[in-house]
């Protein structure tokens, strides 16, 4: 059996329950280790191989994965954040189905999750924003056409741009073609939960600048849109006026969508 966890954004105890257990029994983990805090392999027992895949190839991951399978042991392939968000895991996924090998997946606490709690902020506020955009820009690894930077910026919600800060100069202009100015609020969340985490914040006309002038320039991500900033309304949730399957408003008007 392969277990596919999510380790979380860094921190060692934001770990899921279940995930530091499977790390615990494992008889085998591979684990990201561009990505992944070391911290983790704590859980691993004395003994039991370990091997960090940012050296391997797809194949060479499966074949130690196959191993220990035939040997009858469990195997844990240790991604960082959630696997579900740029964490290659289908074609891993595939390829153990071909094999006659079964997995499941333990999610993960994802880094922007990590992020937002570094900065205090709530990605979608009332009358702000209802959406999150999760993406990257395009670098070695292309993205498909019409999810451009700039076609999804024009959008004007939250961003949240993964593996791109090596590419501030670039990122801005393409920020700039949408819905954003460069008086829009921006952050860069440097190693988010980890000990050495940096938070920056800034606007779209300073990103750049401030990835030089804080050293940020891998490893973070960045943050685009009003929701960084004070302005936001009441939820209704919570209002006296608003009635839900719980509770009965008290008819104020403030409270009637």
């Amino acid at each position: 059996m392969v277990h596919f966890v999510g380790a979380g954004p860094g921190g060692p105890d934001l770990i899921t329950l279940r995930g530091a257990e499977l790390l615990k029994k494992a008889d085998c983990v591979v684990y990201a280790g561009s990505l992944v805090n070391p911290a983790l392999l704590a859980f691993v027992r004395e003994g039991i191989p370990v091997y960090n895949s940012a050296r391997m190839t797809l194949e060479q991951v499966l074949e130690v994965l196959q191993r220990t399978e035939r040997a009858g042991g469990n195997s844990v392939r240790l991604h960082t954040g959630d696997p579900s968000v740029y964490g290659a895991v289908r074609e891993q996924m595939d390829a153990l189905d071909a094999l006659g090998i079964p997995w499941d997946v333990t999610p993960g606490v994802s880094s922007f999750c990590g992020a937002a709690a570094a900065l205090g902020a709530e990605y979608t506020l009332p009358g702000v924003s209802q959406s999150v955009i999760l993406t990257r820009m395009a670098g070695r690894t292309p993205v498909p056409e019409g999810e451009s930077i700039a076609a999804l910026a024009a959008h004007g919600c939250t961003m949240v741009i993964f593996l791109s800060a090596g590419m501030l100069e670039e990122l801005t202009g393409e920020l700039l073609k949408g819905a954003y100015t460069e008086h829009t609020p921006a952050a860069l969340v440097y190693k988010a939960t980890w000990p050495e985490e940096k938070v920056v914040r800034c606007t779209v006309g300073t990103l750049a600048q401030a990835g030089r002038e804080y050293h940020i320039s891998k490893t973070a991500l960045v943050l685009v849109g009003e929701f960084l900033s004070d302005r936001y309304q009441r939820s209704l949730l919570y209002h006296p006026g608003f009635s839900t399957e719980f509770r009965t408003g008290d008819g104020s008007p403030e409270g009637r969508p």
